[in-house]
Formats: structure tokens, sequence, C-alpha cells
């Protein structure tokens, strides 16, 4: 299947931007570091993974994930995006791709990651190990305040694996799936244990999800290799993606508002 499987390039165009709205995205570095200087709002992005990351699939980053998220992310805020990921990553691999990246704070992260270490024989025991590692990483070193690990495609409708490989592939996403709802729960429970103050209140806020990609896998949504997402399947993630993201802004935009203003929200209280 190695040498039968049709070799796709990753998407090419711009790994990182500036936008200040939906419609006003730019490529231009110059701009990027401008913007998001003189604005405190601006959230900062990455996109992190494997060749679904890259793009493979659709010819340019705009029809990818990297070009169709970041828009629908500026409802209330600046954001700058960048994207690390290159086709036949690992988890091994992306833990080895965020040793090497200089620390930086990124507000959002999304990881594409699993299907090559189901491709790639990872044993269940490394793969948690890895899921757990790349949690911690990017919640410390890169102060991610929210981490969504996109689910291991259902590989069982990939339709350029024959059976039975296709089914018995699909059953090893199934179990890497199940594992890495299991490790961010126990890093969830744990994490909420150590940020429990003297009066019993939790203050722990769950940083890392798992996202499941709502997918009918009808031939359009996939690409000529029969693996890969197409532009549609692109927009479908990157919907669902930034309906998590959003749902996390909104409610700590409204937190902010009014911890910073508290006397006015008493005022305003007091009146009606």
């Amino acid at each position: 299947m190695r040498f039968k499987t049709i070799k796709l390039p990753e998407a090419t165009g711009e790994r990182s931007g500036y936008c200040a709205s939906a419609s006003t995205c730019t490529n231009t570095s110059t701009d990027i570091n401008t913007n998001a200087k003189h604005n405190n709002e601006t959230v900062n992005l990455l996109i992190l993974g494997d060749s679904a990351a890259a793009g493979v699939g659709v010819n340019q980053q705009k029809q990818a994930l990297a070009g169709q998220l970041p828009p629908l992310l500026t409802k209330q805020h600046s954001l700058t995006w960048q994207l690390v990921a290159s086709s036949g990553l690992t988890s091994t691999n992306i833990i080895q791709q965020l040793t090497l990246l200089p620390t930086q704070k990124f507000d959002l992260v999304l990881v594409s990651v699993g299907v090559n270490d189901v491709t790639h024989f990872t044993q269940q025991a490394q793969w948690a190990e890895n899921i757990s590692h790349l949690a911690t990483i990017l919640t410390t070193k890169f102060s991610a305040d929210k981490v969504l690990f996109s689910s291991v495609p259902p590989m069982h409708l990939f339709t350029a694996l024959p059976q039975p490989l296709r089914w018995w592939l699909g059953l090893r996403a199934s179990k890497l799936n199940a594992l890495m709802a299991s490790v961010l729960v126990d890093l969830q429970q744990h994490s909420s244990v150590q940020n429990t103050d003297n009066q019993g209140v939790n203050k722990h806020t769950n940083k890392c999800a798992v996202l499941t990609v709502d997918l009918p896998f009808k031939p359009e949504y996939l690409a000529k290799d029969g693996m890969h997402p197409s532009t549609l399947a692109y927009r479908v993630w990157a919907k669902q993606a930034a309906e998590q993201f959003n749902e996390w802004l909104n409610t700590d935009h409204h937190k902010n508002k009014n911890h910073t203003n508290p006397k006015r929200y008493k005022q305003k209280k007091r009146v009606s």
C-alpha cells in the first residue's frame, strides 16, 4: 500500500499570518509583528501536526486548515497564526519539532496527530506517554490556554485502503482515540487536584480537549489519494474547531470584562 498510494505534496503558501478581521488577513511578517505588538486583544494560534495539518490534499494553504481556520476566530479579537506541520510525522516526531521551536506564547493550539502512529505501529503505551508529553509541553513551554487534539480520523472509511487492512487500521485508530481521551481526562483530574485552594475551590480550567470532527466521508470530502481531506473537508474541520475555540474565547472575554469592571457591573445590577 505504501508503494501504491498516491503521494500528494503539502499545500503551498505562507505558514504564518495576521488577521485583523475575517476579511483582512495578511501574510506579511512586518504586519504581523507591528499589529500584534500594539493590540493587547491579539490571539496567537498554533496549528501543529502531520500531513493533514500541512494541507496535503489541496493545492494552496488558503484551501487548507491554516487558511480556513484563522478568519473564523476574529469576531472579537485580531489573530496571529503559525503552522508547524509536515507529512509523515508521528507523535514522537511532533514532540521533537516542539523541542526545537523557540519558547513563545500560544493562546490556542490545534493538533493533528495519529494517522502516522497507526500506520507506523506506535505502541499504545508510547502513544499515551506522547499525548501526555504533548499536552504538558504545549501548556507549559508555550503557555497554551486551550489545546484541541483532533481525533484520529476513522481510517476504516479511507477508500484508498483495501479490506481487511482498512478495517484493521480503523480499529487501531479507534483504540488510539479512546486512549487519547483517557489520557487527557487523567491530566485534567490530576491538574484539578493540584489547583484546588485551601477552601476547596477548583481553580483549574480544562486546557486540553479532543475534537471529534463530524464528517460524512462522502467522495467529495476526500482528496484524490482517498486518504487526505479535500477543500470541503478542511472547511468543515476548520468550522468545528472554530466553534470550540470561539466558545472558549467568548467565555474568557466575559470573565475578563467583569473582572476588570466590577464596580460598573454592580452598579448596573442595582439600578435594574
